[in-house]
């Protein structure tokens, strides 16, 4: 698809070229926009009791009088906010399902868009049009426009083009995410993810480096290679660099958790459901995609990906309950429960991103179910140590719509790590679990400013829906870009 700016016209909406217009309206707008030709086809809906004004309602009208679209859809928002505007415009897709539009424009009627609603049309028309086929080639591929206009005054156009450039780098590193995260484990296995990164590497010119097992061994990564023990994929290390900087400028360094299937290993997970665990890789595909988002879009900041990835598998080699392994930092870990697998991966990444002098690092996971428990499937849980890095997060998190919501670190959770043959248990108590996994990880990450993105409830859907989400890709990629702007 091809996304633009196009400029309104004196004439107004009765004239714009596109075969399909999407008009969105404000909630407290009372049906008067400024345009003629709309106010008074809203005028007459409104008499006919067709329309009201109010946020969710939507409505098709084919070949309205005196428009030169074919089709007009009317969606009403509940404000103005590029949040509302994303939501409406999602209602309005909706009731284009199936139909041949080719291009389709779309304008907030009454209001001057901003970069924010330009990006929140992007990834509205992304999300609607995006289809998994990858091992499903029956899936009825849908009908999508060759191009998709936001209609602007003069004045807006410029935060109007910005704002679809943006989006467009977004929405290519959600596609990336939801690919990667979507396929089935015996498709992505660890070496699949080191594929795809070595392509993102060629693409974009970017640093990649896969390490094997051998090399994983020398770095003394063993918290890491203990969790791989059980499977037959062998183990990668993933390391991606962009540099958009000069090169003494500290990067940023984000960690993504791979485990590319997950049972649970000794301590097996329960059978139901259990096919969702080829998502707990997630905070990987999240990481590749904000990766994918930032070469796209070009930032002056220097970034750097760490993939931890294997498989959490039971076998006659894998970890035991009460194992002690001695991951990378020299530390020595109690493992009670197989399944808190994600932080002894992690753990061994954070100490190696400690070579980097990092100006920050924020690892990415889907950690604990305790998290979706606290938090449901609207936002992410955020653990910070550094006031200024979480108030940056939360910052990125509202402008990209993606939300996550700051959760505590306070020093009394980290008793419920204390171990009798360990430096620490990889778990505590079942209360807090969110808390004291994320207190596992602090105890990696001393020398940085360091945060942690539990995003278990957030990074995919169960049920009819079932399938991955992208996020946090778009919270990752403004928070790389606000960093780039405070340069």
């Amino acid at each position: 698809m091809n996304f633009q700016a196009l400029a309104a016209t004196a004439d107004g909406l009765a004239t714009v070229a596109a075969d399909t217009l999407i008009a969105v309206l404000l909630a407290d707008g009372e049906g008067k926009t400024g345009d003629a030709a709309l106010d008074a086809v809203l005028a007459q809906l409104v008499k006919q009791g067709d329309l009201e004004f109010k946020a969710g309602r939507t409505l098709y009208l084919n070949a309205p009088e005196g428009f030169k679209a074919v089709r007009l859809v009317l969606s009403v928002a509940k404000n103005g906010s590029a949040k509302a505007f994303r939501a409406a415009v999602s209602g309005a897709l909706a009731l284009l399902k199936g139909r041949g539009v080719k291009h389709l424009a779309v304008t907030l009627a009454g209001v001057a868009p901003e970069a924010g609603h330009a990006e929140a049309l992007v990834l509205a028309v992304d999300q609607h049009a995006y289809l998994y086929t990858a091992t499903k080639p029956s899936a009825d591929k849908p009908v999508l426009p060759v191009k998709v206009s936001m209609l602007a005054e003069k004045a807006s156009m410029p935060a109007v083009k910005a704002g679809l450039a943006l989006g467009e780098g977004i929405a290519a590193g959600v596609g990336l995410a939801r690919d990667c995260a979507n396929l089935p484990a015996n498709v992505c296995t660890p070496t699949y993810l080191g594929e795809q990164a070595k392509a993102l590497g060629s693409e974009f010119d970017l640093s990649v480096q896969v390490l094997d097992r051998k090399a994983i061994e020398k770095l003394g990564m063993g918290s890491f290679l203990a969790v791989a023990k059980g499977s037959e994929e062998p183990p990668r290390f993933i390391v991606i660099e962009y540099q958009g900087a000069a090169k003494k400028e500290a990067p940023l360094v984000l960690v993504g958790k791979g485990i590319t299937f997950d049972t649970g290993g000794i301590s097996l997970k329960p059978g139901a459901d259990m096919d969702e665990m080829k998502f707990d890789m997630c905070g990987a595909a999240s990481v590749l995609g904000t990766v994918r988002a930032v070469a796209q879009l070009k930032p002056k900041v220097n970034l750097v990906a760490l993939i931890p990835t294997c498989e959490n598998m039971p076998s006659g080699v894998a970890v035991k309950p009460g194992d002690v392994v001695t991951s990378m930092s020299g530390q020595t870990i109690e493992i009670l429960n197989t399944d808190a697998e994600g932080r002894l991966i992690l753990c061994d990444a954070l100490t190696y991103a400690e070579r980097f002098k990092p100006a920050a690092v924020v690892d990415v996971a889907t950690l604990t179910g305790a998290c979706v428990v606290a938090l449901g499937h609207h936002h992410a849980g955020l653990f910070a140590a550094d006031d200024t890095l979480a108030a940056d997060l939360l910052t990125a998190s509202t402008v990209a719509l993606d939300p996550c919501w700051r959760m505590p670190l306070d020093e009394e959770y980290d008793e419920a790590l204390k171990s009798n043959f360990a430096d620490m248990a990889n778990v505590g108590a079942r209360a807090g679990g969110a808390i004291t996994a994320a207190k596992f990880l602090q105890r990696y990450a001393k020398q940085y400013p360091w945060a942690h993105l539990d995003i278990a409830g957030v990074a995919y859907r169960s049920g009819p829906q079932k399938g991955a989400t992208g996020r946090p890709v778009g919270l990752l990629t403004h928070f790389v870009l606000s960093r780039a702007a405070k340069r």
